[in-house]
């Protein structure tokens, strides 16, 4: 894990098929790091602590998820998008018997990253190359419990990600209960988020949405985490699971979202 010089870790850059991967130590955390791609922050990992999530979207997701399924279930799960897996670490060692697939477009990554973490192995989790529009196809129909999107380029979302055809793979590809969780980053005015928002809930008839309040109110860029399901989402539940965490976060659904889409006065 990392290089060391006189006991003091240095950062790990190497090119990758899309660009570059550098692994920069957390200061005064020997054994955190960042993980960035093209100079994009995307995982945050402590190898010590597989159940920590430093980004706070990762936080409101796994707070989101143990509001959603019972304790300790294990779940099926695919990763649109794997970066250094900080969800799906955490999602094994939470949930015990979890097999999850991790999707990324960047083969080369995925191979850096099973040499620089300890990443549980085939068949608790799969990495699998190739373009998350296509791969969530593959997926027996009612067989995840899961999908978390959770790709860039650069810091957008690839359009092929963020689309009817995508959503509705997603929604095929899940049981009944299972959950769609998509990393969103947008600026204000937040219109790609709210047409994002728009097609969710044109598949799938429950969607929220987890979010900082001043994300909310249209005052800053930042990541937000869409929640959509063929079932009810317990966003009571889910609420109260977020007061506990260390990022302030507030749950829009229902009438909520409507007048955050503009659709209701």
């Amino acid at each position: 894990m990392g290089r060391r010089r006189g006991g003091r870790e240095e950062s790990i850059e190497a090119e990758i098929d899309t660009g570059t991967a550098r692994l920069e130590p957390v200061p005064g955390e020997p054994d955190s790091w960042i993980l960035y791609v093209n100079a994009v922050p995307s995982s945050p990992i402590t190898a010590s602590d597989p159940q920590r999530l430093d980004f706070e979207y990762l936080d409101w997701m796994g707070r989101v998820i143990d509001a959603s399924f019972p304790a300790g279930q294990a779940l099926r799960a695919a990763h649109i998008g794997a970066a250094a897996c900080a969800l799906p670490r955490w999602l094994d060692a939470r949930r015990p018997g979890s097999r999850q697939t991790a999707i990324d477009i960047d083969a080369r990554l995925l191979e850096l990253v099973r040499e620089w973490f300890e990443l549980p192995r085939a068949p608790a989790l799969r990495l699998r190359p190739g373009d998350g529009a296509h791969e969530i196809t593959t997926f027996r129909p009612a067989s995840l419990d899961l999908v978390v999107r959770d790709a860039f380029a650069g810091d957008a979302t690839p359009g092929t990600l963020a689309g009817d055809a995508f959503f509705g793979a997603s929604a095929a590809a899940l049981r009944p209960s299972g959950l769609l969780l998509a990393n969103v980053a947008d600026r204000p005015p937040h219109r790609a988020l709210r047409a994002e928002i728009a097609r969710l809930r044109a598949v799938f008839a429950h969607v929220a949405l987890v979010a900082d309040p001043g994300q909310v109110r249209g005052r800053r860029w930042g990541n937000v985490v869409a929640v959509a399901s063929a079932g009810p989402i317990d966003t009571l539940g889910t609420a109260k699971a977020l007061r506990r965490g260390p990022a302030v976060a507030t749950v829009l659904s229902g009438a909520q979202l409507d007048r955050y889409l503009g659709i209701a006065d």
